[in-house]
C-alpha cells in the first residue's frame, strides 16, 4: 500500500483552482488530466481529490468516510467559524451529520419524498410545465433559467413545504450563497456576511411558517415536521428551522441545474435532441445520461474516520476527501466515449445524487420534474435554439449551473 500521492507523470504540477474562470466554464479537461495522472491526489489546499468512478463509488458508501462537519470546519478555519449563524445552522442539518443524528433527522422527512408522493405530484408538475411553456411560446423566447429551470422546482418545493403563494416571491427571486459554505475554497467575509443574513431571514420565516402550521395544520411537510418537534424527543426547534431551510434549497437547486445543464447539452448536440423528439420513450434514460454528462452537483466531501486505502493509496484518519462526481461520471473505465452525449446509452448509473446514507433524498422528484420538462419540450411543434453569446455560469465548484441561458423558439 502506497502512503503518498502518486506523482503526476508528465507536464506542469497539478494545481486545483476551482474558481478559475476556465475551470468554471469547463471543468472536464482538468478532471481528465487528474484522473489520468493522479487519480487519488492530495491538493495543495490539504484535502484529497478522487476522480475515478470506482474510487468515488467506494468512498460514498464506505462507513469509514463520514461528515464530522464541526471538526472539519475547525481544522480548516478555526473554532470561531462555528459561531457564524450560517455555519451553525448548517451544522444542525442532516446534510452534514453522521448517525445517529443523521438517521433520526432523515427518517423524519423521508416519507415526504416517497415514490408514491412524487407520483401524486406529477399532475401538478405537468400543469406547471405546460403553463410556463404556454407563456413563453407566445413570446417566442425565454431565459431557460429564469422562466423554467428555476421557477418550476421552486414552486414544487414550496407546494411540498406548504409555503403560501402570497409568500413565494422572495423564494422565486432567491440566491444560494449559503451553499458556498461547503465549497473547497473559503468564503470571503462579504459572502459569509450575506450567508448569515440569508440564514437569519429564512430562519425567521420558517419559524413563522411553523407557528402557522401549529395553528392551522395542512397536508404538507411543514406540518409533519412540526408534529415531530412537538413530540419532544425527535426534533428540536433549531433543527426544525435549519432542516426546513435545507429542504428548500436542496429541494430545488439540483433540479434547476439538471434542467439548465441538460437543455444546454441537448441544444449543443442537436442530433441527440432530434433523436429524443423522434422517440420520447428515451426520455427516462436521457435524464440519467444528462445527469452523467454534466452533473449539477460536481463534488461532495467526507472526512475519514479511520485510515483507509483508496485506489492503492493510504489516506489517514481525519483527512478531508473530496469526491469529484463530475469526473467520476466521465471515467472511460466506466463509460465508453464518456465525453459524448448519448441519450440511448446503456447501463447509465451516474453518481450525481451521491450514494450511501447521504444519497439525495429528492432524487426521484428531480428525475420526475426533468422527465416532464423534456416530454413537454419534445411535444412542441418547433424547437428552442440558443441566442447569440455564451451562457453565464455560476461561480461555484460544488454546484454547476447557469445564471442565464436565453433561447428562442424556432418553427418546425
Amino acid at each position: 500500500m502506497n502512503d503518498m500521492t502518486p506523482p503526476a507523470r508528465q507536464g506542469a504540477p497539478i494545481e486545483f483552482n476551482p474558481l478559475d474562470p476556465a475551470f468554471i466554464a469547463d471543468p472536464y479537461p482538468f478532471y481528465r488530466r487528474l484522473r489520468e495522472t493522479a487519480p487519488v491526489f492530495k491538493a495543495q489546499q490539504g484535502f484529497w481529490l478522487l476522480t475515478r468512478y470506482e474510487d468515488v463509488a467506494f468512498a460514498l458508501r464506505d462507513k469509514r468516510f463520514g461528515k464530522d462537519f464541526a471538526g472539519n470546519m475547525e481544522r480548516r478555519y478555526g473554532a470561531h467559524r462555528m459561531k457564524e449563524p450560517a455555519v451553525a445552522s448548517l451544522a444542525r442539518t442532516m446534510l452534514v451529520q453522521d448517525p445517529p443524528d443523521h438517521t433520526r433527522l432523515r427518517g423524519l422527512v423521508t416519507k415526504a419524498f416517497t415514490a408514491r408522493r412524487v407520483a401524486d405530484m406529477r399532475p401538478r408538475i405537468k400543469a406547471l410545465v405546460d403553463a410556463q411553456l404556454d407563456r413563453v411560446a407566445d413570446k417566442g423566447e425565454m431565459d431557460v433559467m429564469r422562466d423554467l429551470a428555476h421557477r418550476l422546482p421552486v414552486i414544487v418545493i414550496c407546494d411540498m413545504l406548504g409555503i403560501p403563494e402570497e409568500h413565494r416571491a422572495p423564494f422565486l427571486a432567491g440566491s444560494n450563497v449559503n451553499g458556498r459554505i461547503l465549497e473547497p475554497v473559503p468564503m470571503t467575509r462579504e459572502e459569509l456576511d450575506q450567508a448569515n443574513r440569508n440564514t437569519q431571514l429564512s430562519g425567521l420565516y420558517f419559524k413563522q411558517l411553523c407557528d402557522l402550521r401549529r395553528r392551522d395544520p395542512q397536508d404538507d411537510l411543514t406540518t409533519e415536521l412540526v408534529r415531530a418537534e412537538e413530540a419532544g424527543d425527535k426534533l428540536s426547534a433549531e433543527e426544525l428551522e435549519a432542516n426546513m431551510g435545507l429542504l428548500f434549497g436542496a429541494g430545488h437547486e439540483t433540479t434547476t441545474n439538471l434542467i439548465g445543464n441538460g437543455l444546454l447539452a441537448l441544444h449543443r448536440q442537436r442530433d441527440q435532441w432530434e433523436r429524443l423528439k423522434a422517440d420520447p420513450s428515451l426520455i427516462p434514460n436521457a435524464v440519467e445520461e444528462l445527469l452523467r454528462f454534466d452533473s449539477s452537483v460536481q463534488l461532495t466531501g467526507r472526512v475519514t474516520h479511520a485510515e483507509v486505502e483508496v485506489g492503492g493509496v493510504a489516506v489517514g484518519p481525519q483527512e478531508s476527501v473530496i469526491m469529484l462526481l463530475g469526473a467520476a461520471n466521465r471515467d472511460p473505465a466506466q463509460y465508453e466515449n464518456p465525453d459524448r452525449l448519448d441519450v440511448g446509452r446503456p447501463n447509465v448509473r451516474p453518481l450525481s445524487f451521491g450514494g450511501g446514507i447521504h444519497f439525495c433524498l429528492g432524487a426521484a422528484l428531480a428525475r420526475a420534474e426533468a422527465r416532464l420538462v423534456l416530454g413537454a419540450l419534445c411535444a412542441l411543434p418547433g424547437y428552442f435554439e440558443e441566442q447569440p453569446g455564451e451562457p453565464e455560469w455560476a461561480i461555484s465548484a460544488t454546484v454547476r449551473g447557469l445564471l442565464r441561458y436565453p433561447v428562442r423558439l424556432v418553427a418546425a
